[in-house]
């Protein structure tokens, strides 16, 4: 029987042989990349000294933006396709602060290594059951005091999953694994309260994600779907359906 790592690493594989590079370069998805990179600097603080380890890094372009905001990124990934080609970016852009491996991210854990922030982008929502409610905890013990997690994930109840599913079923199928499902962003961050971080978890958006992808090509519709975010995630009641979540979980001083 084929483990839940095993499926990951294959679905990933097949995904980094190509469409991914090519997909996550698009004008749409790099504007979301940068507008992320910013929202990560400001929220976890970071700043020329930090140290980051990124669980889930892909590709590692999210980690190659972040980098001449930070001291060191570490970028760990199951998709060795993915890791070599994010090796190869780094070297191509000069990019000497940065350091993506292959591997299972609970290795990280044992090497005795201390991050400022850890980073999941897209990462929480593929853990099991068990490894979400043990990773706060373990958290802690990779992170210095004050550190901070930042985090963005699916919200379960969003409503941008249920148009797809109607509207786009094979590019819902293109983009999921059969282990990977929406989280509830209250519950995570309840999780990390409990193992003693100070943690929230806020409404992140309803439609530029999704048109993003979608739409990769427009950089301007991504742009316009973000303004309309801004106002529809402060909206009580409404945002309870938005697309994804972003954690905020601060590690005690």
């Amino acid at each position: 029987m084929t483990s839940h790592l095993d499926r990951e690493r294959e679905y990933y594989d097949q995904l980094y042989s190509g469409f991914a590079q090519q997909h996550f370069a698009r004008p749409a998805v790099m504007a979301f990349r940068r507008d992320l990179v910013r929202r990560i600097v400001a929220r976890a603080g970071i700043g020329p000294s930090s140290r980051i380890l990124s669980l889930g890094c892909g590709i590692g372009d999210t980690e190659l933006l972040l980098a001449p905001h930070a001291g060191e990124i570490v970028g760990i990934d199951l998709s060795s396709k993915a890791v070599k080609y994010a090796n190869k970016q780094a070297r191509r852009s000069g990019v000497s602060n940065v350091r993506f491996i292959v591997g299972d991210w609970k290795s990280v854990l044992d090497r005795g290594d201390k991050f400022d922030v850890v980073l999941g982008i897209f990462f929480l929502h593929h853990l099991s059951d068990a490894e979400l409610e043990a990773i706060p905890a373990q958290l802690l013990g990779v992170l210095q005091p004050g550190g901070a997690v930042y985090a963005l994930d699916p919200s379960h109840r969003r409503l941008s999953e249920k148009v797809g599913k109607l509207l786009f079923p094979a590019l819902m199928r293109r983009y999921q694994t059969e282990d990977e499902r929406a989280l509830d962003g209250n519950r995570v961050a309840a999780s990390f309260r409990q193992a003693g971080f100070d943690a929230a978890a806020d409404w992140f958006d309803f439609g530029s994600l999704p048109i993003a992808g979608l739409c990769p090509g427009s950089a301007g519709l991504y742009r316009a779907a973000r303004l309309v975010d801004e106002v529809l995630i402060r909206v009580p009641g409404l945002n309870r359906w938005s697309n994804a979540f972003e954690l905020l979980a601060r590690a005690p001083s």
